[in-house]
């Protein structure tokens, strides 16, 4: 693992005192409920960040008490700098969870965290499917 990811996994380690990495090399973040993404295709920050919104913004927002959803999207928003709502991650999951458009993402990341062009994105499919 090079110096930058092991600095991001450093900080998600001060972030979720509980995660760690298993012998799988996945970054088990909230052991108790089993959030988690693999490492293994990890090569830099961008990479990483892709990879927390991709697994992190589903239960942040839903699948998971509120309790959890509350300090999985706590733990996004400082794994990120950002300062995500739950409908904000509505958003972000619908277009970027589970890693279904992994260019979108990474021009996402890239913007600040733009979310005009989600949202720009969510008007268009809104309007097409009115016509």
């Amino acid at each position: 693992m090079n110096t930058d990811i092991q600095r991001l996994v450093d900080i998600t380690k001060d972030i979720s005192p509980k995660s760690f990495i298993n012998s799988s090399n996945e970054l088990i973040i909230v052991p108790k409920i089993n959030i988690y993404f693999r490492l293994e295709d990890v090569k830099n920050e961008l990479d990483f960040k892709c990879k927390v919104i991709a697994w992190l913004s589903r239960p942040s927002h839903k699948g998971v008490s509120v309790y959890w959803q509350n300090g999985i999207r706590k733990i996004l928003n400082q794994l990120l700098e950002t300062n995500f709502s739950k409908d904000d991650m509505d958003l972000i999951y619908t277009y970027l969870g589970n890693d279904v458009n992994r260019p979108l993402c990474e021009k996402f990341i890239q913007s600040n965290y733009d979310l005009t062009m989600l949202r720009e994105k969510y008007d268009a499919e809104i309007m097409s499917h009115s016509k």
